[in-house]
């Protein structure tokens, strides 16, 4: 178990403490376990009734980030998964409360509604008007069953706004109740995990998912789900969520909701946003009016990977209480307001300067097509390269460039007029591969069609020869230069391109057949790749991991020597 903690048995005290640390509008009590309102007491005197809820920690930022004006009153905060104390609720209770009284705002798990319930009627015997709203938005379990039933999910948050923005404007604690245990009725919520969460006192995860595996319908406690699958796309998940929830609440087209897209811990927030937009349009296929949309983590349990929808019935009352503002650390800034993606169109492209395409048996053709080919078949063992030195990405860049050089291919100008095909080849590339190969490769290729088309403009009658190749070739090496800032030595793919060009040049120079000489880069490719192992990484995302490279050859250089002997064996055949 790695977490960023210092004891076991402070996880909760430690964190409750650096959240106050952080909102001055926080205070705490008992102990460390309870967060209120810092104008808890003024808010009370003003006749407001008081919001409480809480539970087991390991749900953040549910429930101390929705304290504060428009929302909570007070959190109460237990062990990890576990249940405060009917004392320590009873102190929130007490500490909160004024003269309209006081709503809890309940989970529905058993010890929760034990303790919190016991909590409420010690209050009411001591005078305090206590009123419990319970929530159940669990749509993966039956509405009745053997089990305890429905759980409450992150829909929990929802009842929270709704609630506190009807308190602050006054209302009584029967109203501000009703509208509570409506919202709490018209919610929907289903998960899906694609990894377990680890409770820092138990050490270990709640349960095992294979390679490939997903759980369907958990709490949100690290415990199992009601059933397992193979991992899906995107969409097919999101359709399966939204269709359990849709048809739990009956929701039929015209009908309007809220949509909350919630991050169970671990997801990035990249997964929140392809889920949010995969929604959006499943519920828009549907017919149903989303007024209002967040993405984000809301009710979390701990590091788990996965996602749980929510949707929420709404009218116009309902939606003013959402709309309304609050100031807590966790509810979000943005409205939740949907709009169409707009999506303009990007400038097009100069066309090309012939509107010939490029022969089907050029000798060309037949070199790009072998790179492309190879660097497609080569994915795997580049990316696993780069993941032992960097960040993974070069194996897929490169194949992404090669796939989109496929495609385009038979847009490019005629074989004679190499020096515009190698100008397409590198629009293409700095348009489809980002990092830095997307660039790289696009100036060498640039620099290199320039060359190629200055030799043009010499040799009208004829094709372009051996020689002039080799010049463009060392050309767009020394643009590579240029750019990156790398030199031989760098551990970098300049320590294949380079001696790859004077070796081409020389053995051109002194006589060689093409063939002869495009084996003489390869080799001065491969011997300068392979003494990259040994190097000390001073350019490129190597040069972060520092002596750690040792050992291994720079994926970057060993991709020089796939495509350059795909190119000398195309040629050969």
């Amino acid at each position: 178990m790695k977490k960023l903690i210092n004891d076991v048995s402070t996880v909760v005290s430690d964190m409750l403490d650096g959240l106050v640390a952080l909102n001055p509008q926080l205070s705490l009590l008992q102990g460390g376990t309870i967060i209120v309102r810092a104008d808890a007491e003024a808010a009370a005197a003003r006749g407001e009734i008081a919001l409480i809820s809480g539970g087991g920690s390991g749900h953040e930022p549910a429930h101390g980030g929705y304290v504060g004006h428009g929302m909570l009153s007070a959190a109460v905060a237990g062990e990890v998964f576990t249940s405060p104390s009917t004392d320590a609720v009873l102190a929130a209770i007490r500490a909160v409360a004024g003269p309209a009284g006081v709503l809890l705002i309940v989970k529905n798990y058993t010890g929760d509604r034990f303790n919190f319930g016991l909590a409420a009627e010690i209050a009411r015997a001591e005078g305090i008007p206590v009123e419990m709203v319970i929530v159940a938005d669990d749509v993966a379990l039956t509405a009745s069953g053997d089990h305890a039933g429905r759980r409450g999910l992150a829909g929990t948050v929802l009842v929270h706004k709704i609630a506190g923005a009807a308190a602050a404007r006054g209302l009584p604690l029967s109203e501000v109740a009703r509208l509570a245990r409506e919202a709490a009725a018209s919610l929907g919520t289903m998960g899906v995990a694609l990894t377990p969460c680890t409770v820092p006192a138990a050490g270990k995860p709640g349960f095992e998912l294979a390679d490939g595996e997903i759980e369907w319908g958990l709490g949100i406690h690290g415990e199992p789900g009601v059933a397992r699958g193979a991992l899906e796309p995107a969409d097919a998940i999101v359709g399966k969520l939204l269709a359990k929830i849709v048809g739990d609440l009956a929701l039929r087209a015209g009908e309007r909701v809220t949509l909350l897209v919630n991050n169970l811990g671990g997801t990035p927030a990249s997964e929140l946003n392809i889920v949010a937009g995969a929604a959006l349009r499943e519920l828009d296929k549907l017919g149903i009016v989303v007024e209002r949309a967040w993405a984000g983590t809301f009710l979390s349990a701990l590091e788990m990977a996965g996602v749980s929808l929510t949707v929420l019935r709404v009218d116009d009352e309902r939606l003013a209480l959402l709309d309304a503002a609050a100031q807590t650390s966790a509810w979000p800034a943005s409205s939740g307001r949907v709009a169409r993606v707009s999506v303009r169109a990007a400038p097009a492209a100069p066309p090309p300067a012939s509107g010939a395409t490029l022969a089907r048996d050029a000798t060309l053709r037949r070199a790009i097509e072998a790179v492309c080919a190879c660097l497609l078949q080569a994915e795997p063992t580049l990316t696993e390269m780069d993941q032992r030195v960097g960040d993974g990405d070069l194996g897929i860049s490169l194949a992404r460039g090669a796939r989109a050089v496929q495609q385009e291919l038979d847009a490019y100008a005629a074989e004679t007029m190499p020096g515009t095909v190698l100008r397409s080849i590198s629009a293409t590339l700095r348009r489809v591969v980002g990092g830095t190969s997307g660039p790289l490769y696009a100036v060498m290729l640039l620099r290199a069609a320039t060359a190629l088309e200055q030799s043009e403009e010499l040799e009208k009658s004829g094709g372009i020869a051996a020689r002039q190749w080799s010049t463009a070739f060392s050309a767009g090496v020394d643009a590579l230069m240029e750019l990156g800032g790398a030199s031989p030595g760098d551990r970098t793919m300049v320590d294949a391109l380079k001696p790859a060009a004077d070796a081409l040049q020389s053995a051109l120079a002194n006589g060689a057949a093409t063939d002869a000489a495009l084996q003489a880069a390869v080799d001065a490719a491969t011997d300068g790749a392979s003494r990259t192992a040994s190097m000390h990484p001073r350019r490129g995302r190597s040069s972060y991991v520092g002596d750690r490279a040792l050992g291994h050859a720079d994926p970057g250089a060993h991709a020089v020597v796939l495509w350059l002997a795909a190119i000398r064996e195309s040629l050969a055949s």
